[in-house]
């Protein structure tokens, strides 16, 4: 795997620049940028790094730099700190196992030791996963990179065998010579791991066709500080609750899962992504609610919100087509004011045909318009996308996502609330924030909604960090008042522990704590992420 920016997204190789009217549009709805000043080092970070409380060992690296590198994930507060070289806590050393008997004694000496461990997949959690946590015990960063690959392929029952360090494209290259797939693409795909997709229960972009991380386990094996849990992949079981429901978003407190086996599909010989236009809000969420109670087999359903919409067309690289786009969408009835519909179909060639009529019969019935070429430039970027997260820092901008869940007699509601209260966010401090959503996975009983919203940077980390809290607790209070789920996609991490113990209630909480207590007795993983550390 290449070397990953240390303090931002993706390959330090791949600068993704922002459009040519993006200035623009950022000066008219964020304010323009203020004169900052440069960004920390990472020599700078790597000065300012405190020394280790532990000692050079055999088992593990107490090397700086490679502490400083696995000191945080991707979340804004992760990206303030490291940008402005206030690292806070880092790890004490870095281990990186290569099999199940060398993790199996990490964890022993941890425990005797009397460390705190935390696992690292790809370092992507945005949610404060990964993030070293500030306690009175050195804490030891597992890097699963070392124990990635594909361990066993059985073709005949669709079972695949990964180690959970493998990297998303690598678990797509394994698959491809077999005629297989495993369909699993969130935004992160490119740096985030199996493992780390079964920790925080992910969700891919076309999970419609291919199915959530939850229903894509089979079965796997956890290294607990207790023992091994093993997982096995029967097709189906009473045998009491399901295990790997508790593994599921377990975010590393129950153990470091080592071995993942995924349910893999043939690869389609057709897939692809239609862009469509409705002209109008309501009808444009009533075509995706119906879309998605069809039943058809369908890989994805994506509705932009109106302003994530323009957004996406006055931030386009190409103007000539932005152009062409604006007078098409004009003599095809639709206004400013519409929602693109992005809807994906996978499969043989005369089922996708069957289905793209289907769609467009609903879509019409909603009023919209095919639109030629969007879905497949959608398709083109959809990774990219992340790198313009760095961009946007440069020009002096800080941009942060979250995301939520509800059913379809909640979902509308919240989804004309939640973007107001994101840019209304800061007027207090007479600031402005640029804000937009999508719905991005669709449901027969509702709907996923995923927002972005961008502010000026201030120069200031202790009051970028303010803001981003201020907003972080609107949306997430909004979120959980309004039917919604405070975690989608991402997890839980340490950033919404305060609203998923409101979700989940007392009694749910109190049984997590009582599973992790049961397999980590002494308190050695990940401690604060999911709920309070649980102490020795």
């Amino acid at each position: 795997m290449t070397m990953r920016r240390w303090n931002g997204w993706g390959d330090p190789s791949i600068e993704v620049a922002l459009p040519g009217r993006s200035a623009a549009l950022l000066d008219a709805l964020g304010g323009p940028a203020l004169e900052l000043p440069a960004d920390a080092t990472l020599h700078d970070g790597v000065a300012a790094a405190p020394s280790s409380r532990m000692t050079a060992d055999p088992m593990w690296t107490v090397e700086p730099e490679d502490r400083v590198r696995h000191a945080r994930g991707q979340s804004l507060p992760d990206w303030i700190a490291l940008r402005s070289g206030r690292l806070g806590p880092i790890p004490d050393a870095v281990v990186r196992p290569t099999d199940q008997a060398h993790t199996r004694s990490i964890l022993r000496r941890c425990r005797t030791d009397g460390l705190h461990l935390v696992p690292y997949g790809g370092g992507t959690s945005v949610v404060g996963g990964v993030s070293t946590p500030a306690t009175d015990r050195p804490v030891v960063v597992v890097d699963l990179g070392a124990s990635g690959g594909l361990g066993h392929l059985d073709t005949r029952s669709g079972l695949a065998t990964f180690g959970a360090g493998t990297f998303g494209p690598a678990v797509e290259q394994a698959l491809e010579p077999h005629g297989l797939t495993l369909g699993h693409f969130p935004q992160s795909f490119e740096w985030s791991t199996v493992g780390g997709w079964v920790a925080a229960r992910s969700v891919g972009q076309e999970s419609l066709a291919y199915g959530r991380m939850d229903e894509l386990l089979a079965g796997g094996r956890v290294e607990t500080p207790v023992g091994p849990l093993d997982l096995a992949p029967y097709p189906a079981s009473a045998a009491g609750p399901d295990l790997r429901q508790v593994v599921l978003g377990s975010e590393g407190r129950l153990g470091i899962i080592t071995d993942v086996i995924v349910r893999v599909s043939a690869r389609p010989v057709v897939d692809v992504v239609r862009g469509y236009s409705i002209d109008d809000r309501d009808r444009a969420i009533d075509t995706a609610r119906a879309l998605g109670r069809a039943g058809l087999p369908l890989s994805m359903i994506r509705l932009l919100s109106p302003a994530e919409t323009a957004t996406a067309m006055a931030m386009s690289s190409d103007e000539r087509q932005r152009r062409w786009l604006m007078r098409y969408l004009g003599w095809r009835g639709q206004s400013a004011a519409a929602s693109f519909l992005l809807v994906g179909m996978a499969g043989r060639p005369a089922v996708v045909r069957a289905v793209e009529g289907e769609v467009g019969r609903i879509v019409r019935e909603g009023r919209g318009v095919g639109v030629p070429g969007i879905g497949a430039a959608w398709r083109r970027q959809r990774f990219a996308g992340a790198y313009l997260r760095n961009a946007l820092w440069d020009a002096g901008y800080a941009v942060d996502t979250l995301e939520t869940a509800a059913s379809w007699e909640d979902a509308p509601r919240l989804a004309d609330l939640l973007e107001p209260a994101l840019r209304d966010g800061l007027a207090d401090d007479g600031e402005r924030v640029h804000a937009f959503s999508h719905m991005s996975h669709v449901y027969p009983s509702g709907s996923s909604l995923y927002a972005t919203y961008i502010y000026r940077r201030s120069g200031d980390p202790d009051l970028d960090l303010a803001r981003w809290q201020r907003l972080k607790t609107i949306a997430s209070d909004l979120i959980s008042a309004h039917g919604g789920t405070i975690s989608h996609q991402h997890g839980v991490g340490r950033d919404h522990r305060r609203h998923a113990a409101i979700e989940k209630g007392e009694v749910g909480m109190t049984a997590l704590r009582a599973v992790a207590r049961s397999v980590d007795p002494d308190g050695v993983m990940s401690p604060g992420v999911l709920f309070e550390d649980l102490g020795p």
